[in-house]
């Protein structure tokens, strides 16, 4: 994990942005922004800091404040901590005449939290987005990189066991 107080950014997330870099004219680096806070925040356990931010915008030449603005618009970037899996419940349209507000209920009182909150332990983030452009087979939501479709309570359920599971055995308790 990054160090919330790094104003620099190490060698191979520099490395990985010049890479994708060279997918635009040397004279828009700032079209990376994208790209660049996504691996920050990843290498930093899925959430951008401020400074981690302010480092982004110095290594790509852009007014801080434009990266703040991306970050803070789009639903993919986590300002504050998160949990160990984030759950991303789409609840637009599509999703919510099929039954997403049912859903997030559900996971509300399961999890104990509700939504932009992670349950004591560390383990789960509950976030409501806008869309997750999957919407063939709603209601859908996002978990690390997959997405899961045309979800029920019980679907949901299955989902979190299983994830738990997983923890409990990576940590052999």
């Amino acid at each position: 994990m990054m160090s919330a107080k790094q104003t620099r950014l190490p060698p191979h997330i520099c490395e990985h942005i010049d890479k994708w870099l060279l997918r635009y004219p040397k004279e828009n680096k700032s079209s990376g922004v994208f790209e660049a806070l996504r691996v920050v925040q990843e290498e930093n356990g899925g959430w951008l800091s401020v400074e981690l931010m302010d480092a982004v915008a110095d290594y790509l030449g852009m007014a801080h404040v434009a990266v703040y603005e991306v970050a803070t618009f789009y639903t993919m970037y986590s300002l504050s901590p998160v949990g160990t899996h984030t759950i991303n419940l789409c609840t637009n349209i599509s999703c919510g005449l099929n039954g997403a507000e049912v859903l997030a209920e559900h996971l509300q009182k399961r999890l104990g939290i509700t939504f932009n909150e992670t349950t004591a332990d560390g383990k789960f983030t509950l976030r409501e987005v806008e869309c997750l452009g999957a919407c063939i087979s709603p209601p859908v939501c996002q978990i690390g990189k997959k997405y899961f479709v045309d979800l029920t309570t019980e679907k949901l359920d299955e989902i979190v066991a299983d994830l738990q599971q997983r923890e409990t055995n990576s940590h052999g308790k």
